[in-house]
C-alpha cells in the first residue's frame, strides 16, 4: 500500500523502448519529473526492429503525449497503405481479407492506420529527451517502501523516486522481482525478419491489392510469409528539415518488411544455430522452405538485404489477475508480451504510456497516487491481456504456435 500521495511525483522509467520513451514524452509535457534508464550503451547499439503499424490506439497515444511538432512530423512521413489485411495461399491465390476501421476524426493529422519503421519512430520519441534518458545503466532490481522506490544498477549506482515503471521488455528484471508468479512462455514459433528495397521494378510486380497494412501468405505445414510495404508519405529527412529540424534522421528508403515464420521443430536449425547463422545462410534456409511457392514470393525473399536478416523467438505472457497496487507498475512487453500475430504489441505499449501519463497527471491535481495507479493497472490488464489472447489465438491458427496455457 502507498501510504502517502504526492502532487509532484518523480518517476523512474526502466527501459528506453517505444513505451518508455512515449511515457517520458508525456510526463515531460505534463511537467512531471521523469528519468529513463536504458541498459544499451546508446540508441544505436543494436537493431531496433522493422516496420510498425500504428493503429487508432497508437495514434491517439502519440497525439496525447508528444509535442505537436513531433506528432506532426509522424503524420507527415508515415505511410498510408490500404486499411486492410489480405490473406493468400502460397500461390498468391486470395484466401480472404478484412478491412480495418479507418475512421478519421475531425482535425486529425493522420488516419487511423499508418506505417513507419521502428527506428524512425524511436528517433522521434528520443527527441528532446537528452537530459532525461541515461544510456548504459543496466537495472538489476529495486528496493521500495511505502513512500519511495530505489532502482539499483549494475554499475553500483541507484536512482530514487516516488514511482518506478518497468518498461524493460519481455525479459523485465522489474517484473521478475515484483511479480515472480507472472509467466512468459515460448510459443515454439520462430520468425525471421528482413527487408527488401521497394524498387520501381518490384513495385510494378507487386499486385495493387498487396499495398495494404499487411499481407499474410500461408502455405503447407503452417509455413508463413508476411509482407508489409513501408512507403513514406514524405522522405523523413526532408520532412524533419521543415517541421522539426532538431530530429536527426538517417536517410530512409521505401521497403517491403518481410517475415518468414515456422515452428522451431520444423526448422533445420536450433535456436543457437539461428542466432549464429549469417544472413545469407538464413535466407537460403527460408528459400528452401519456400520451394514451389509463387515466384513473386521467392523473388521477394531472394531480395532480402543480408544485413537486415535476424531471427526472433516468439514469446507470450500468460494472463494473470490484478495484483495489489504499489509504487511499482509496468507497461508494454514488461507485463503483456504478445505474439505479433495481431500486430498490436507496440500500439498497446503506446496506449499504456498515454494512460499512465494521464493517471500521473491526475496525481498532480490532488488524486491519491494509489488510486491513480490502481485504475491505470486495471485498464492496462484488461486491454493488454485481451490482446495477448487474441494474438495467441491468431498465432496458433496461422503458425501452429503452442496455445496459451490455461
Amino acid at each position: 500500500m502507498i501510504r502517502n500521495s504526492t502532487r509532484r511525483p518523480h518517476v523512474i522509467v526502466i527501459g528506453a523502448g517505444l513505451g518508455g520513451l512515449c511515457l517520458a514524452q508525456g510526463l515531460r509535457r505534463a511537467g512531471i519529473s521523469v528519468a529513463v534508464y536504458e541498459q544499451d550503451s546508446s540508441a544505436n547499439t543494436r537493431a531496433q526492429g522493422h516496420r510498425l503499424h500504428i493503429d487508432g490506439q497508437g495514434r491517439q497515444a502519440l497525439a496525447a503525449t508528444l509535442p505537436p511538432r513531433l506528432f506532426g512530423l509522424i503524420a507527415a512521413i508515415a505511410g498510408r497503405p490500404a486499411a486492410k489485411v489480405n490473406g493468400f495461399d502460397h500461390q498468391l491465390r486470395p484466401a480472404g481479407a478484412f478491412f480495418l476501421d479507418d475512421r478519421e476524426c475531425a482535425g486529425d493529422l493522420m488516419p487511423t492506420h499508418t506505417v513507419v519503421d521502428r527506428p524512425v519512430l524511436r528517433r522521434i520519441l528520443l527527441t528532446g529527451l537528452d537530459d532525461i534518458v541515461h544510456f548504459g545503466r543496466r537495472c538489476i532490481g529495486y528496493d521500495s517502501d511505502t513512500d519511495t522506490v530505489t532502482a539499483q544498477f549494475a554499475d553500483g549506482g541507484s536512482a530514487r523516486g516516488s514511482v518506478l515503471v518497468a518498461a524493460d521488455g519481455v525479459g523485465s528484471v522489474i517484473r521478475t522481482q515484483y511479480l515472480p508468479h507472472a509467466r512468459v512462455v515460448d510459443t515454439r514459433v520462430r520468425l525471421i525478419y528482413s527487408r527488401v528495397p521497394l524498387t520501381p521494378d518490384l513495385r510494378r510486380a507487386l499486385p495493387d491489392a498487396m499495398v495494404a497494412v499487411f499481407n499474410s501468405v500461408v502455405g503447407p505445414d503452417n509455413r508463413f510469409v508476411g509482407v508489409a510495404p513501408v512507403q513514406y508519405r514524405q522522405p523523413p529527412v526532408a520532412a524533419a528539415s521543415q517541421l522539426a529540424p532538431e530530429v536527426a534522421f538517417e536517410p530512409a528508403e521505401d521497403t517491403l518488411a518481410v517475415m518468414f515464420g515456422r515452428r522451431l521443430d520444423q526448422l533445420e536449425l536450433s535456436d543457437a544455430e539461428l542466432r549464429a547463422a549469417p544472413g545469407q545462410r538464413l535466407r537460403e534456409m527460408v528459400l528452401d522452405n519456400l520451394s514451389g511457392w509463387h515466384p513473386l514470393v521467392t523473388r521477394i525473399v531472394e531480395g532480402w538485404t543480408p544485413a537486415s536478416i535476424h531471427p526472433i523467438a516468439v514469446h507470450s505472457s500468460v494472463p494473470l489477475p490484478p495484483w495489489p497496487t504499489s509504487n511499482v507498475t509496468l507497461l508494454g512487453d514488461a507485463i503483456h508480451t504478445m505474439s505479433p500475430a495481431a500486430g498490436a504489441g507496440a500500439n498497446i505499449a503506446l496506449r499504456d504510456a498515454a494512460a499512465l501519463t494521464t493517471a500521473l497527471t491526475e496525481v498532480t491535481t490532488g488524486r491519491p497516487l494509489h488510486d491513480a495507479l490502481r485504475d491505470y493497472e486495471q485498464a492496462m490488464i484488461d486491454e493488454g491481456f485481451r490482446m495477448v489472447r487474441m494474438s495467441a489465438a491468431n498465432a496458433t491458427q496461422t503458425l501452429g504456435a503452442d496455445p496459451l496455457p490455461i
